[in-house]
């Protein structure tokens, strides 16, 4: 993951289920021989990196995280595949590679940058020529649902005192936005587009659970200690419909070729 904050790994590690069954769907999107070096741009702790890692029984992966934490966690967890992943912790705004690699891959990672222009210019720089780029992230509409009941809940006290003023720090990009910011980047083509992808929890653990530790991780940030499983509680209460949340996730896939 990226977004220059830190993360509680562990927790992120037991609740992504969801990221990482989106992600097996995108990994089938990367067309791959077996022998690639294979960038996964924002790995988190690991769950999707170990897929990809599959398949490439004789390439390799390097992993970039903005978390160390996440980069810490998922070393761990992928210690069994030796020198087959490369770990580094950087920001993907300022990656630099010793060598091209041969793809980029991400998922659940670059709604968390906020100057996509730069990221995809970074990410080219990366790539050797014709490389590939496949990616899916938040997208226009993302949890907007969701965010409107957050919100309420924000307007409680004593939540009020401390979210007040609380500005978004993600970017949900349009798709036909980011196909000319990947064409602007050096991809000669490029296709994105935007795909609805609703998980529902169940209240009374799970929601709360997952609220904290992925959707509400900034208004985490502004909370004192004692009032954070309490805001994710009442975010849940508001949210929650026949004891079910459902939060309206959408998503920005696109599949980019750099130039030659």
């Amino acid at each position: 993951m990226s977004g220059g904050r830190e993360w509680d790994a562990g927790s992120y590690h037991a609740v992504s289920g969801p990221q990482l069954d989106w992600g097996r769907v995108v990994l089938e999107r990367l067309p791959l021989r077996g022998d690639e070096v294979v960038l996964d741009a924002g790995c988190g702790t690991g769950r999707v990196t170990r897929l990809l890692a599959e398949r490439l029984r004789a390439g390799r992966v390097v992993a970039v995280d903005g978390s160390v934490a996440m980069v810490e966690q998922a070393s761990r967890e992928l210690a069994d595949l030796g020198d087959r992943v490369a770990f580094i912790h950087a920001d993907l705004l300022e990656l630099a590679v010793t060598e091209p690699v041969d793809a980029v891959f991400s998922t659940a990672t670059f709604h968390w940058v906020l100057d996509h222009e730069a990221l995809f210019a970074r990410l080219a720089a990366a790539l050797r020529p014709a490389g590939r780029l496949v990616f899916q992230c938040g997208g226009a509409g993302n949890l907007a649902g969701a965010m409107a009941d957050i919100a309420r809940a924000a307007r409680e006290e004593p939540f009020a005192e401390h979210l007040g003023g609380f500005v978004e720090a993600w970017n949900f990009a349009d798709p036909d936005v980011t196909a000319q910011r990947l064409r602007a980047a050096g991809f000669a083509e490029a296709a994105a587009w935007l795909e609805p992808a609703p998980v529902r929890l169940e209240l009374g653990g799970q929601a709360e659970e997952f609220l904290r530790t992925v959707v509400l991780r900034l208004h985490m940030e502004r909370l004192p200690e004692d009032l954070r499983q309490p805001f994710a509680d009442a975010s849940a209460r508001c949210a929650a419909r026949d004891g079910v949340v459902t939060l309206d996730y959408v998503r920005l896939n696109a599949d980019a070729v750099l130039g030659l």
